[in-house]
């Protein structure tokens, strides 16, 4: 498996909007709309592969000066548990601090909550419903 950053709007990149259309969007009965996937053109967007095959990925969001939100993390069902998502999870927070951010939030669904916290991530504030599921905010400090 190789983890790397990709271009908006390239074969890789369709690849990634599959990913996640199965994985995140389709399960709750939704879609990206164009503008989603428009406002993406200036975002990190991290994927990992199994030879040309994108078997996981994430997207950060730039935030302010000091921080980045990691969203859309996802990974393919038949490679969940196998230490894709840990590895996204370091590579995201590593190229973070590559570039001098200080801090990593995300708005986790609350069954993701327990793989976010084995990495250090703390809940901040209350529940909070997003695309018609319970949210939690977490964060976490790139020391």
């Amino acid at each position: 498996m190789g983890l790397k950053q990709i271009d908006h709007g390239t074969a890789e990149y369709k690849k990634m909007i599959q990913l996640r259309n199965q994985i995140l969007r389709q399960p709750l009965g939704l879609n990206f709309s164009d503008q989603e996937l428009e406002s993406e053109k200036n975002e990190i967007l991290i994927a990992a592969f199994d030879e040309e095959n994108i078997v996981g990925c994430c997207v950060l969001s730039f935030q302010d000066q000091e921080t980045l939100r990691l969203r859309q993390m996802a990974v393919h069902d038949s490679v969940q548990g196998k230490g894709i998502g840990a590895s996204i999870m370091s590579f995201a927070e590593n190229l973070a601090r590559d570039k001098g951010y200080r801090y990593m939030i995300m708005h986790a669904r609350d069954t993701a909550i327990g793989f976010y916290e084995k990495f250090g991530y703390k809940s901040k504030g209350s529940e909070f419903i997003e695309v018609n599921i319970p949210h939690q905010v977490m964060e976490k400090e790139l020391v």
